[in-house]
């Protein structure tokens, strides 16, 4: 965990300078999102879908601090039926990589917190998303996002254990509007 918040760091330090004088534009995204959650203990694997928003304020065109908020239905784990959701509220820098003409790589670091209520009890937990994407020119302002892929971090109590850090995968696709 803690050598992730120095990566994160790293990211933003060196990502920071390299930032272009640009004008500054905001931009929205919908997406379908798909989870691949990988508990620490004992318990397999599973896939979630949902789906995910975001709202970005670029002031330098290709810096912006975004907010993203996603939510996911889980229905079975393993053989068991749990009939739950899962949401994340994140928030963090977003850079743009302007250098290209027929497409636009991001990258982007969140933090936040992920929300679960199971079997009648609900969680809190630290979470954070490291990943990037591509945004392709559609018409006009519109363009279809590639991603984010991100490496999804919670930290959920497992089996009535303490609080264990859940590695995730998350792949999300969909429609990018920038003002």
């Amino acid at each position: 965990m803690r050598k992730l918040a120095y990566l994160a760091g790293f990211f933003l330090l060196t990502t920071l300078p390299a930032v272009a004088q640009e004008g500054g534009s905001k931009d929205v995204s919908v997406e379908y999102s798909f989870l691949r959650a990988n508990p620490s203990t004992g318990i397999p694997s599973f896939n979630a879908n949902g789906g995910s928003a975001s709202f970005a304020y670029n002031p330098h065109g290709s810096f912006g601090l975004v907010g993203e908020f996603s939510g996911y239905h889980i229905g079975d784990i393993g053989s068991t039926t749990v009939n739950t959701n899962l949401y994340t509220y994140m928030f963090g820098p977003q850079v743009y990589f302007h250098h290209f003409t027929r497409f636009t790589p991001f990258v982007q670091d969140l933090f936040g917190v992920a929300h679960t209520d199971t079997f009648g009890a609900t969680h809190n937990s630290f979470a954070m998303a490291v990943g990037g994407g591509v945004d392709v020119p559609f018409r006009g302002r519109l363009s279809l996002r590639f991603g984010p892929v991100d490496y999804l971090l919670s930290e959920f109590p497992e089996g009535g254990t303490s609080r264990r850090a859940q590695n995730n995968l998350r792949v999300s696709g969909g429609v990018h509007y920038r003002f």
